[in-house]
């Protein structure tokens, strides 16, 4: 009798424990999963919120509201590589034109984050103090092609012969769970600013 029932007790720690760990793997899993989603979430927003500003600022490439103050679309891109622009536009249409520049700053500026392939993306106007766009950007690349669809091989000595570019965005979450990133991709094929075919 005393045998059987210390057989009984110990079956049930053994069950008890399984148990446990099913608990806890569960409660750890959801755990992972709220704070991925979470970060996914907020993450994607913000991805967002930069494409929009990058296709708007990019579709106005070369653009005057005075047309006779900028008569050469074909200058319009100043500089070209592959994670920086420079190019001419008249944003707040004043008929003045603006210098914006694009760039990914290097990985040593954002050791603040645990993740170790974030970077800033920087957007100036003219020569004011960079805006930057600190949401984990892993990836700022720029693809160009010319007037017959080719790609323009980098380094890109005639800016002029630009007449579309692709762009490539990736984002990670600044922190990870259990080491593990978040990402996100947004990429703009073959955008074309009107004012640079007008030529």
């Amino acid at each position: 009798m005393g045998f059987s029932t210390l057989l009984d007790i110990i079956g049930s720690m053994i069950i008890g424990g399984i148990l446990l760990s099913i608990t806890m793997r569960l409660n750890d899993a959801a755990t992972e999963k709220t704070y991925n989603n979470s970060g996914e979430l907020s993450m994607q927003q913000n991805l967002a919120v930069v494409a929009q500003i990058l296709e708007k600022d990019f579709r106005k490439i070369g653009y005057c509201s005075d047309w006779n103050k900028f008569p050469d679309p074909s200058k319009a891109i100043v500089f070209a590589d592959t994670s920086s622009i420079i190019y001419l536009t008249d944003i707040d249409s004043d008929s003045n034109m603006d210098s914006i520049h694009y760039y990914l700053g290097p990985t040593s500026e954002l050791t603040s984050t645990p993740n170790p392939r974030d970077r800033l993306l920087y957007r100036v106007l003219n020569n004011e103090a960079p805006l930057t766009s600190n949401l984990g950007v892993t990836q700022f690349k720029l693809v160009y092609f010319d007037a017959i669809g080719d790609t323009i091989p980098p380094p890109i000595t005639a800016a002029g012969i630009i007449t579309s570019i692709e762009i490539n965005l990736s984002v990670e979450s600044v922190a990870a769970y259990d080491e593990k990133y978040s990402s996100a991709f947004w990429r703009q094929i073959r955008l074309v600013a009107r004012n640079l075919r007008n030529r």
